[in-house]
């Protein structure tokens, strides 16, 4: 695997103390947050966590109501040409100008980047098989999606952001999706912060996690270092007299009775698991969870902090 940089003078996106309210609603409430250059970067939480509001701070879409955001080292409120012709946009919902057809809004959006590679278009119509005669108009849901993630791609940008790209899309196009993005991923080493609730799919690509709930951070981490910390243990009783309940800070979570017990844990200690059966007098049982499993506890985490 090659060497990921944390360098935050090459860090593509970088909040410092980024809110933003709406009316009466907290959206994102003072975050800190860098995300680090040529990762894939798994953007999760709950409906209404702040996902697409960040992404759209980082797009310029949106303006602070505080703080700052800085996309390819620019504040993202004063995004020019140098920064938008290296920046990709895929919206959960598109906006595109619907009497054209597909392949007029192709070729028109390529206008305006003089590196569009016709190539890449070509590959990925036939690949995700886009319907270029139909008009924008007349396209189907997914199709739509289709033809917003040939406008974010082909264009080739360094960071490439992604919200719910594929929440319409069936499981086979959403399979040759994820190939199109490894592929960019191997062929320009971009970042892509890809925001998504189809975890098992993320989980494909991505190699650094930042969780969001109400509007806060609740982990930024590398994803390597999550599926070694989080664990599912399973622990049978030699004497039958498992307690009640486990006082050890890495339990999450706790089901079962005194003989057996199914525990969700995260600890970085490798010897945790052989110290605590033998301190139950019990047998254990190791599973690795993913990223579906471990994401209710990296939420649960925070609000039980805070």
């Amino acid at each position: 695997m090659r060497m990921k940089s944390t360098d935050t003078a090459s860090a593509p996106l970088i909040a410092e103390h980024l809110t933003k309210i709406y009316s009466d609603k907290v959206a994102l409430d003072g975050i800190d947050l860098t995300i680090p250059a040529d990762h894939v970067v798994g953007l999760l939480g709950r409906n209404g966590a702040g996902k697409t509001t960040l992404l759209q701070l980082a797009a310029g879409i949106l303006l602070p109501t505080s703080g700052s955001c800085r996309t390819l080292g620019q504040r993202s409120d004063e995004l020019d040409t140098p920064q938008l012709s290296h920046l990709g946009l895929v919206p959960q919902e598109g906006r595109f100008i619907e009497w054209m057809t597909a392949a007029q809004h192709l070729d028109f959006t390529a206008s305006f980047y003089p590196t569009w590679d016709r190539d890449l278009q070509r590959r990925l119509v036939e690949i995700l098989e886009v319907p270029l005669a139909q008009k924008i108009a007349h396209l189907s849901t997914g199709d739509r999606q289709k033809v917003g993630i040939l406008l974010g791609v082909c264009h080739r940008p360094a960071l490439l952001l992604l919200d719910e790209p594929m929440s319409s899309l069936d499981p086979i196009a959403r399979a040759r999706m994820l190939d199109v993005l490894l592929e960019r991923l191997r062929d320009d080493g971009c970042t892509v912060v890809i925001s998504s609730h189809i975890l098992n799919d993320v989980e494909k690509i991505v190699d650094w996690v930042v969780a969001l709930d109400a509007g806060r951070v609740t982990e930024n981490a590398s994803f390597d270092e999550l599926q070694e910390s989080f664990a599912e243990w399973t622990l049978t009783s030699t004497n039958g007299g498992l307690p009640a309940a486990f006082t050890e800070p890495f339990v999450l979570s706790h089901q079962g009775d005194a003989r057996q017990a199914l525990l969700r844990v995260r600890t970085a200690d490798p010897e945790a698991a052989a110290r605590f059966a033998a301190t139950h007098h019990a047998q254990i049982s190791v599973r690795p969870l993913n990223l579906d499993e471990m994401f209710p506890l990296l939420i649960a985490q925070r609000r039980d902090a805070r």
